[in-house]
């Protein structure tokens, strides 16, 4: 699988989920419309009506993907602007309540607080089993895989407690495309935004917004333009939004049809046998047991950004360093090209830099004069 992959080969990758990689066949793909989009933009975008269909059927095999009616579901560049959107629609006023996870990805925390300092609401966090709405909750938002732990949280029970409040329940899937089955109109979430660049492996610039039919009201479009009519159906309202390069959308049902090829169910059962063996191997502690792919892990450490950037300097080994509310987390993923002599290098590297750190500890010091 590795030579599937346009990754530098010289480069150990254990951070697919910044960013994810996208196959090497689908990134064909991916150039082929973009080609077929500068040869003719007019045509391709404006005159011919087969652009439209085009991207409604792109759409629609998104939404069987997922589990949703196409009705409900738009595409999005990523999930922090479908999760934008979302929050800046709502009419929030002083007392109302946004109940947030405590492990939720800081540029949407950065979102909810813009909002909150508007429009008066009042934040709140709670780990994601303690989350309970109350009288003034008016949104529930968790992650469905957190972003530092890599925990899969079970959403649809959260949803379900929001529902009874009186609550809108936002869930953001950034993570989860790819790396978990998904059932949309049976879960339950008022509103799901997800990302199909990082686990489903599209081209970068590929995301979904999903919306139940009776919150979708509640929901101004991404983008005000052509599309726009206030008695047009939701997915028509979303889907001009201005002159853009729409090949990554186009290029979502190649990505489907690449895992399908490649027996993804197996290679997600692999890749998490992979994180257990770096779990022992590691000797770190790990933040969740209930992880697909990717996985944090509790560690000590007082240069961060050192860490790093030995690890890609000294040892070519490409994986994440970051403070969280509960300390600094290495995060370890695990994809189709990777393999155990990728988790035995970094196993290798932490000890080596762990050794030179405590040697630089225990040396004498400098005679001085």
């Amino acid at each position: 699988m590795r030579d599937l992959f346009l990754l530098d080969p010289d480069v150990v990758f254990l951070n697919h989920g910044s960013f994810g990689a996208c196959p090497r066949p689908v990134f064909e793909r991916y150039r082929a419309w973009q080609l077929e989009l500068e040869r003719e933009p007019v045509e391709f975008l404006d005159r011919r009506r087969g652009f439209g269909e085009r991207f409604d059927r792109a759409r629609r095999r998104l939404a069987a993907y997922v589990g949703a009616d196409p009705g409900n579901l738009v595409f999005a560049p990523n999930t922090s602007t479908a999760l934008d959107a979302v929050a800046r629609s709502l009419r929030l006023a002083p007392g109302d309540e946004i109940l947030l996870g405590d492990d939720e990805y800081g540029g949407i925390l950065r979102l909810w607080s813009f909002v909150a300092a508007r429009t008066g609401a009042h934040l709140r966090s709670a780990p994601f089993d303690e989350l309970d709405p109350n009288e003034q909750t008016r949104v529930v938002h968790c992650s469905h895989v957190e972003w530092s732990s890599g925990r899969v949280n079970d959403v649809a029970e959260a949803c379900r407690r929001a529902r009874d409040a009186g609550a809108l329940s936002v869930v953001d899937g950034a993570h989860a495309p790819g790396q978990v089955d998904l059932a949309l109109d049976e879960l339950g979430a008022d509103v799901y935004a997800g990302n199909c660049h990082k686990w489903l492996c599209s081209p970068k610039g590929a995301a979904f917004l999903y919306a139940r039919p009776d919150a979708q009201p509640l929901l101004e479009p991404l983008v005000v333009s052509w599309g726009w009519d206030e008695s047009a159906p939701w997915p028509e309202q979303n889907r001009w939004q201005g002159t853009r390069d729409p090949a990554a959308y186009l290029t979502v049902p190649a990505a489907i049809d690449f895992q399908a090829e490649h027996d993804w169910p197996a290679v997600r059962a692999r890749s998490r046998r992979l994180l257990e063996h770096a779990r022992e191997q590691l000797r770190l502690e790990p933040l969740t047991d209930r992880f697909v792919q990717m996985l944090g892990f509790a560690i000590d450490v007082t240069e961060p950004e050192r860490l790093t950037q030995r690890l890609f300097a000294e040892h070519r080994i490409e994986v994440p360093v970051f403070e969280t509310a509960h300390g600094w987390v290495l995060r370890v993923s695990i994809q189709a090209y990777n393999d155990e002599e990728d988790v035995e290098a970094l196993v290798r590297a932490l000890h080596t830099l762990q050794s030179s750190r405590a040697g630089r500890r225990s040396s004498p010091s400098a005679p001085t004069r």
